[in-house]
């Protein structure tokens, strides 16, 4: 089992070798900006982990991975244009759409979504692209409750606008490892806890979502209680889950 930033660094490899389909030469620098954004490829590494964990390859996962992040990139790059959260910087620096103009960012947006979900068309059965797929019209329906302030529960916005990636990194790492779909349920339990516990230490961060309708100990309660459950999932797998674990402390106690 590879440590976290070993997996780290297998993502950034991954990423640093992605050739993007030649008719979209124009859009590869908007692509790259967007991508070297300093992210900490959270959903990926978990992806990679779950594939070890389940006795896959971390590499066989990989294409999977890397389009997760894809996915994940996109939709930080469309959150931020003038139409959606209208913000200027990301992660300390300039926008996609400052920094490359709003026409070029938004189809550079449209550019990885779709080559994500052609690295997850690259395996030899439907289930990984499947499994991306549907995780990305979970996300898409969440920011659309989202933008247009929907009456919703605030736990059913989150289990879509950012669980759905998350629970998809355990689906995609499980898909590449060959894990029968009979024998995911332990594995998917896991997942669906990992959403909740970023968004709530996310919202602490932020000073919003969790932390406006629950106040500080409330989110904090909140995210302690995912944490909490996320452990007692994988004390249930029949594997070697030490990583998983390792993540989840990771994700329980992140300040940026």
């Amino acid at each position: 089992m590879r440590a976290p930033d070993e997996l780290r660094a297998l993502v950034e490899q991954g990423l640093a070798d992605l050739t993007p389909t030649a008719s979209l030469d124009g859009l590869s620098e908007a692509m790259r900006y967007a991508l070297d954004g300093g992210g900490k490829r959270i959903r990926p590494v978990l992806c990679l982990a779950t594939a070890e964990a389940a006795g896959g390859r971390a590499e066989d996962a990989l294409p999977a991975a890397v389009g997760l992040e894809l996915v994940h990139t996109f939709s930080l790059v469309h959150d931020d244009l003038p139409s959606l959260d209208d913000d200027d910087e990301r992660r300390g620096r300039p926008s996609a759409h400052v920094a490359h103009g709003e026409g070029v960012a938004l189809l550079a947006g449209d550019a990885l979504l779709t080559e994500g979900l052609r690295l997850a068309l690259s395996y030899d059965r439907p289930q990984p692209a499947r499994e991306l797929a549907e995780a990305t019209l979970g996300m898409i329906g969440g920011q659309y409750l989202d933008v247009t302030a929907a009456q919703v529960d605030l736990a059913e916005l989150h289990r879509l606008k950012t669980g759905r990636l998350f629970a998809a990194a355990v689906g995609l790492g499980l898909w590449a490892a060959a894990v029968p779909a009979g024998d995911q349920d332990p594995w998917r339990a896991f997942g669906e806890e990992l959403g909740v516990l970023f968004q709530a230490m996310d919202d602490l961060i932020d000073g919003d979502g969790y932390a406006t309708e629950l106040g500080e100990d409330g989110a904090r309660e909140v995210a302690a209680a995912a944490a909490r459950r996320a452990h007692e999932r994988l004390d249930a797998i029949d594997a070697d889950t030490s990583v998983l674990a390792e993540l989840v402390d990771g994700l329980a106690v992140r300040t940026a």
